[in-house]
């Protein structure tokens, strides 16, 4: 399985992925799920996959080749995110249509699901889901982060806490909380976990970080999110007796 969040806040991007493609119980595999693409100056593209691997590959490579032939359409020729989704939404169909036999059914299931996220030119920064029908939907002023794969899990702190003027740092430390939330509930996400935070008009992935699962900062930052949670817990409203309700006993 897969998680993979997508927050495009005012100051920038924060982009975060786990690495686990295999959670069996006697075989664990890893696999980066954040690919950063080398462009023109003018442009940064950053994807996130999740799904058929197979099919996340051949879309990769696809899109890799594209560029390096100078096909009239490809990543350093787009001229908006928009566009680029498009384009990425158009090659993921038809690398899935290669492995739907002719009745239309296919042996194991090839979808993907991306987020492609960056910015070209003057445009402003942002993210696209890019769904295995091709088609996309980008994030909103009330819900400025997309996610992929595992997403309950992370949801509710995204949901709280993550608004368009969070500063970049604080939304970081968000994001980091949400993955590992799901990691903590779900075994099939895993690390390491890959956090990369673009600042709108760097045109720069100096800020990328890689965390192993016995990362020192991840440990101190589970252990401190475990603690403030335990002490909001007990700070909570005790119940009161006033709203007791006499219960219904069925016959």
């Amino acid at each position: 399985m897969t998680y993979c969040i997508a927050a495009s806040i005012n100051e920038g991007l924060i982009l975060v992925s786990d690495s686990r493609t295999n959670a069996g119980i006697d075989n664990v595999s890893t696999h980066g799920k954040m690919h950063a693409f080398d462009t023109h100056s003018d442009r940064i593209i950053v994807l996130l996959c999740a799904g058929n691997l197979a099919t996340t590959q051949a879309v990769l490579e696809q899109i890799h080749r594209d560029k390096i032939k100078g096909a009239e359409i490809n990543i350093n020729t787009v001229e908006c995110l928009s566009e680029a989704a498009a384009y990425l939404g158009h090659t993921s169909v038809e690398k899935q249509k290669q492995h739907i036999n002719s009745e239309g059914q296919s042996a194991f299931n090839p979808s993907a699901t991306f987020i492609l996220a960056g910015q070209i030119g003057d445009e402003p920064h942002g993210a696209y889901m890019v769904y295995s029908e091709g088609n996309s939907i980008t994030s909103s002023a009330n819900t400025p982060f997309l996610q992929i794969g595992e997403s309950k899990y992370g949801k509710p702190i995204l949901d709280r806490f993550l608004k368009l003027e969070t500063p970049i740092d604080e939304a970081a430390r968000c994001c980091l909380v949400s993955m590992d939330s799901t990691i903590r509930s779900n075994a099939s996400v895993g690390a390491p976990v890959e956090m990369l935070i673009y600042h709108k008009n760097s045109f720069s992935f100096r800020d990328y970080y890689c965390f192993d699962s016995d990362d020192d900062y991840m440990l101190q930052l589970r252990r401190s999110w475990e603690n403030k949670l335990r002490e909001a817990i007990a700070a909570l409203p005790s119940l009161n007796e006033s709203s007791v309700k006499t219960m219904r006993v069925d016959l």
